[in-house]
């Protein structure tokens, strides 16, 4: 009896969150969250869950303006070490929204090991910008290779961590941070005091903060003061901005 071949995994693009505009001439692609090793299929409620009321969030705020916001769906749960599966996978997504909607501005939104993945997908052409929460990144061995930063210049970056983070060491993104900063003046990081790895104590702020920068970044809409500031100071003050309880219900979108 003939054997059946394994079919071929692939990654895809979940639907447009919220209503698509007219005219699509920026995207946001949203990087869940994943895990260190694993080759076992991402479950779609569940991975999809921490990213998909960011993307509403942002697919409503920037609608008028022409945004499209997608969710990345991957071939494994695991970053899978050279393997790299999900830079891969977010790599394959910004070709995809290139092909679907030509010419954009790309936006690479990622939380934890997707953050990960955002950060090493930005030197795509069509991305402009990245924000990192929590990002999940391997402890640096002097003797082996340090996460690259290179593919950061030209590029805007926000990277947000909570200072109680017991998954993902606050502390590398930070030392990343500080690497990326000698090369790209456009490098911000935003702590958020005594939060966890999922950024829930200060929810409504790290949306608010992400939405102005995404905004920024993508449209050329006003920057707000705190982030302006965090872009403009130098090491380590812009790179240790605290995310200051109540941020975003002052602002004007």
């Amino acid at each position: 009896m003939a054997q059946q071949a394994t079919p071929v995994r692939t990654a895809r693009l979940g639907r447009a969150l919220g209503p698509e505009p007219t005219a699509v001439s920026g995207a946001v692609l949203l990087l869940p969250a994943g895990e260190e090793i694993s080759a076992r299929r991402p479950s779609p409620l569940l991975a999809t869950a921490s990213v998909r009321a960011l993307g509403r969030r942002l697919s409503r705020t920037g609608r008028e303006d022409g945004l499209v916001a997608h969710v990345v769906h991957y071939r494994y749960r695991g970053w899978n070490g050279p393997e790299a599966h999900l830079a891969a996978d977010a790599d394959w997504a910004v070709e995809e929204v290139v092909r679907r909607y030509g010419d954009v501005t790309v936006c690479l939104v990622g939380v934890g090991m997707g953050g990960r993945a955002a950060l090493r997908t930005a030197g795509h052409e069509a991305v402009n910008s990245v924000v990192a929460l929590a990002p999940w990144l391997p402890e640096e061995d002097v003797a082996a290779s340090p996460e690259p930063v290179k593919q950061l210049a030209g590029r805007r970056v926000l990277l947000v961590h909570g200072t109680n983070d017991e998954r993902s060491d606050p502390e590398l993104s930070f030392r990343l941070a500080a690497r990326a900063k000698k090369a790209n003046r456009d490098v911000c990081r935003f702590e958020v005091h005594t939060d966890g790895h999922g950024l829930r104590q200060y929810r409504d702020e790290v949306i608010a903060l992400t939405e102005d920068f995404v905004m920024g970044a993508v449209f050329g809409r006003a920057l707000s003061r705190p982030v302006q500031d965090a872009l403009a100071a130098p090491p380590p003050l812009g790179l240790r901005m605290p995310l200051a309880a109540g941020f975003g219900r002052s602002l004007r979108h």
